[in-house]
């Protein structure tokens, strides 16, 4: 019941909560990540825009001479990947003492940037070329660097939105505190979860509809988040200071 318990409490907080409604939003962009990543690796050209461990690999296979890898690719993600790690801190730099505007001026630059990727997106036909490919990639990559920058700083327990290493990690490494009051497991599992499902939709979209579909509906999760966190931000609380 305890892992239950936490797995609820992370979809919906209690009256409180030291996170109030950072958590469910933090899982919303974790269902982000799937997605993005989902179409970008299987349409543009096998590459990650939000999984940054996956392209440096993938970067050392192509060098390697590994066929279906582009360098060229991974190099496009990795550096806009980190110049929107830059843009992401310092826009929650303009809101130091509320995580709530602090997320909510990074999703409303990652739900532009989204859009634009869906503009670039329904502009050309399947499969993209180059001149889209490339393009594409290094906007989503903006996008999810300004993410993580925002969940680095927001800073909720188990819920990074990209990276799941650790939360599984912590689901075999702590198996005594399954059943104790720390317990995490539920929270970590929301989180894997969350991952899967972004992942089986973006997949499914991605190969069955097209690329703009996954986008749309990212995009569409990606401006909820921004328009429930700026709800949420008119009122101060304890889960409010960083």
């Amino acid at each position: 019941m305890t892992v239950l318990r936490d797995a609820f409490h992370t979809l919906r907080p209690l009256a409180g909560d030291r996170h109030g409604p950072l958590a469910p939003m933090m899982v919303a962009l974790t269902v982000v990540t799937g997605i993005v990543d989902a179409a970008s690796y299987l349409k543009l050209g096998h590459v990650f825009v939000a999984n940054m461990t996956g392209n440096v690999v993938f970067l050392g296979f192509a060098l390697a001479g590994a066929g279906g890898l582009s360098a060229t690719s991974s190099l496009i993600a990795l550096g806009s990947f980190l110049l929107g790690a830059r843009l992401g801190g310092s826009l929650v730099r303009l809101h130091p003492d509320h995580r709530g505007r602090m997320l909510r001026a990074v999703s409303s630059v990652q739900a532009m940037l989204m859009a634009v990727a869906l503009l670039l997106a329904l502009s050309a036909n399947e499969p993209f070329h180059h001149d889209v490919r490339y393009p594409l990639t290094a906007i989503l990559a903006i996008a999810m660097g300004a993410q993580n920058a925002s969940a680095q700083t927001v800073a909720v327990p188990e819920l990074t939105t990209t990276v799941l290493t650790r939360t599984l990690t912590g689901v075999g490494a702590e198996p005594g505190q399954v059943r104790g009051p720390n317990s995490k497991l539920g929270r970590r599992i929301v989180a894997i979860a969350a991952m899967l499902l972004g992942a089986l939709s973006g997949g499914l979209l991605a190969l069955d509809v097209s690329v703009a579909a996954g986008l749309a509906l990212a995009g569409a999760i990606v401006l909820a988040v921004a328009l429930c966190v700026h709800l949420a931000s008119h009122r101060d609380g304890v889960w409010a200071p960083v």
